[in-house]
């Protein structure tokens, strides 16, 4: 299971769009386009990825490697689902150890 880092959903959103309005048939990509974003899943972020976020907070603020609160939620809820995260940002994710990391465009 993948989990999206809001930046490669942004950039996806970027691309696709340019596609589907630059389409021969944008109609007909439009709705291939909204069928796929509704096979999607949303994964929750319930009480176990709370719990993990603010473990994961901790234990990044004790060693001096913060990262952003948001960034924090979304790492949380990839640890807690036991999914990879998909993200241009190695950089700061690298720094959870645990946390399963893959840049689809790098």
């Amino acid at each position: 299971m993948y989990t999206l880092d809001t930046n490669t959903v942004l950039h996806y959103f970027r691309e696709v769009w340019v596609g589907v309005l630059g389409s021969q048939n944008a109609k007909r990509r439009q709705v291939e386009y909204e069928q796929f974003l509704a096979a999607a899943e949303v994964l929750p972020f319930d009480s176990a990825a709370g719990r993990r976020a603010a473990e994961l907070r901790h234990v990044l603020e004790r060693r001096g490697e913060g990262i952003g609160p948001l960034d924090t939620l979304i790492t949380a809820t990839a640890l807690s689902h036991n999914a990879t995260l998909v993200t241009r940002n190695l950089r700061e994710f690298g720094r959870v150890q645990g946390l399963k990391l893959v840049d689809w465009y790098g």
